[in-house]
């Protein structure tokens, strides 16, 4: 069991929130929004994809956004992957960090990275012979974890036999992805407690498609999770996956879990910067800590302008 506070948030706004946005955003800007959330506290981040561009356009620009960060920066940050060759590439940009991303269902890993599951399970071990060899780390991203958008719920037990499979066992950290936004906490608590996690560190990944976000990251928290994604506004989904919406905000995480960093004041410079990122997309906030923040109850120290600012 991980207590609330020591929970790591990692704000994934630079890739999975982007890239369902109908607006790319310039490097500058996107290496800007990155050091504004360090600054905030925010202790690491999923900074882009190896995504084709033309199937993915937000994601055109990652390894440019590599580039810029310095290497201290990077030792922080993470890029999807989801084949050896994008392992390849993102090293040779510098990327420190890699999320080796695939489905447990089938039918969506084909329609997401265009093979079958055990295609990418038996490429796994050349992605982290290669990340090994540039002292970097590597995440087992198991994607449609609970629910499938074509098939379906999905039968823990594959899930299961894909974090315990001897091609993956080698991997950093295991990541668990709600993509649909579809479980509930009692589903999420009971997939994090029967995972063989090995001595490798577990990360939530949920989407808040039916406002079970935040209700779902605590679950997987006090299961023993030591990492949950969240992006700004609750912004963000999945292209490939139809009915995906917006990830769990990471204003909420925050204001939920209370990690020791946390302030008013860093807390509404987060705030700060998701209204300036969304207003640029044209997107709105799904965030109810935003929208609290920016309440009249001025008494309170988590409002912007309160006595805590």
């Amino acid at each position: 069991m991980t207590a609330l506070h020591d929970a790591i948030l990692r704000d994934v706004t630079l890739r999975d929130g982007l890239q369902l946005t109908g607006k790319a955003l310039d490097v500058q800007t996107r290496v800007d929004l990155a050091r504004t959330l360090f600054a905030a506290g925010v202790p690491e981040l999923e900074i882009g994809s190896m995504a084709r561009p033309d199937l993915v356009p937000p994601m055109a620009g990652s390894l440019d956004v590599v580039a810029e960060l310095t290497p201290e920066e990077l030792e922080r940050c993470w890029i999807w992957v989801a084949t050896p060759r994008h392992v390849e590439k993102a090293i040779a940009a510098g990327a420190r960090n890699v999320q080796y991303c695939f489905s447990a269902s089938d039918a969506h890993n084909k329609a997401n990275i265009g093979r079958l599951t055990e295609d990418s399970v038996a490429a796994m071990p050349r992605a982290i012979d290669m990340i090994r060899e540039a002292g970097g780390r590597i995440q087992l991203c198991i994607a449609t974890a609970f629910t499938c958008p074509f098939d379906g719920p999905v039968d823990p037990a594959r899930v299961r036999g894909i974090v315990a499979d001897p091609r993956t066992v080698e991997a950093d950290d295991i990541v668990l992805a709600d993509t649909l936004g579809q479980a509930h906490p009692a589903q999420v608590s009971d997939l994090f407690r029967t995972v063989d996690a090995a001595g490798r560190r577990l990360v939530f990944h949920g989407h808040d498609t039916w406002g079970m976000g935040v209700a779902n990251s605590l679950a997987a928290i006090e299961a023993g999770a030591h990492m949950v994604d969240g992006a700004l506004g609750g912004l963000g989904g999945c292209p490939f996956a139809p009915g995906a919406s917006g990830n769990t905000s990471s204003e909420d995480l925050l204001f939920a879990t209370r990690p020791d960093y946390l302030t008013p004041k860093l807390l509404g410079m987060l705030v700060e910067a998701g209204e300036t990122l969304l207003a640029e997309l044209g997107e709105t906030s799904r965030s109810k800590t935003a929208q609290g923040a920016r309440s009249k109850a001025s008494a309170f120290e988590w409002v912007i302008g309160g006595t805590g600012q």
